[in-house]
């Protein structure tokens, strides 16, 4: 095990226990942001997707929120699911139920459906596909690490081409606007 300099490795073991539960904080912190055990739906950028008075502020805020998120995440989870695959302690921490990222993307999507300007074809169900598609630390990671793309060229790339599926009428000609 790596640690820090200056901190004994028995102190990492009285802290964590063990190596599980070590990469589990660090997946949960990194989720976060802090170390404050507060969920991601009742987190002030979440809130912002829900309190949203229109689908196109609904949008823009979950993107925003997801991108820190997923610059935190995004690899931290790539390794996780990696260890989870040969280790039981680890797929243990996250047993097989309910994908929490889906049950945060999904209920975005019925906020995001049920305002003024979500184009009315596209089912609460339907949308949290697609936010959960391309919302992913998967794809955020082929654009951003492997395709060298700024986090900022992603959130905007990902705006678009939500805002094409999600959203009724036409794109504002100010990209400022978001």
């Amino acid at each position: 095990m790596i640690h820090p300099p200056g901190v004994a490795v028995q102190t990492i073991y009285f802290v964590f226990r063990n190596k599980p539960a070590l990469l589990k904080a660090l997946v949960d912190v990194s989720i976060a942001g802090d170390d404050e055990p507060v969920p991601t739906m009742g987190r002030p950028w979440f809130a912002e997707v829900t309190e949203a008075p229109t689908a196109e502020a609904a949008l823009a805020a979950l993107i925003a929120g997801t991108r820190g998120t997923l610059e935190r995440v995004a690899a931290v989870n790539e390794m996780a699911k990696a260890a989870a695959a040969t280790n039981p302690e680890i797929r243990e921490l996250w047993p097989d139920r309910d994908d929490p990222r889906y049950t945060v993307i999904s209920t975005a999507a019925k906020a995001l459906t049920g305002k003024p300007g979500a184009r009315p074809a596209v089912s609460a169900d339907e949308a949290a596909d697609i936010l959960y598609g391309l919302l992913s630390p998967e794809l955020f990671l082929v654009l951003t690490r492997d395709r060298a793309w700024p986090p900022a060229r992603w959130e905007r790339w990902v705006y678009d081409t939500l805002r094409s599926q999600l959203l009724d009428g036409p794109a504002p000609d100010d990209a400022s606007a978001r």
